[in-house]
């Protein structure tokens, strides 16, 4: 079993910055694919990031550059860097796991974009 705990989400401004981390645990890191999804009540997850275990990264459209994933495999954490955010940014962003046929999911951490 695989443990995710998501942390860095907050109340920001439009415009500003978050850096979200995902710290996980329970098996070899640095083989999983890992990601960060985001999802808004009433609408389905989305993808935000993935990036696997070389380094190799995707976005989804929306970002539009303003989204930053990374991964450092020492300390078994993800991160994803928010800039220019937008109030349709608003969302519960979760992160995720693909090793072999499992897939893991951590809590979530919230972020508000508002003035």
């Amino acid at each position: 079993q695989v443990q995710l705990v998501e942390s860095g989400g907050g109340l920001v401004q439009p415009g500003g910055s978050l850096r979200l981390s995902c710290a996980a645990s329970g098996s070899i890191f640095s083989s999983y694919v890992m990601g960060w999804y985001r999802q808004t009540p009433g609408k389905q997850r989305e993808l935000v990031a993935i990036i696997d275990s070389s380094g190799t990264t995707y976005y989804g459209d929306f970002v539009k550059g303003r989204f930053t994933i990374s991964r450092d495999n020492a300390k078994n954490t993800i991160n994803l860097q928010m800039n220019s955010l937008k109030p349709e940014d608003t969302a519960v962003y979760y992160c995720n796991a693909l090793s072999g046929p499992a897939r893991y999911w951590g809590q979530g951490t919230q972020v508000i974009v508002s003035s």
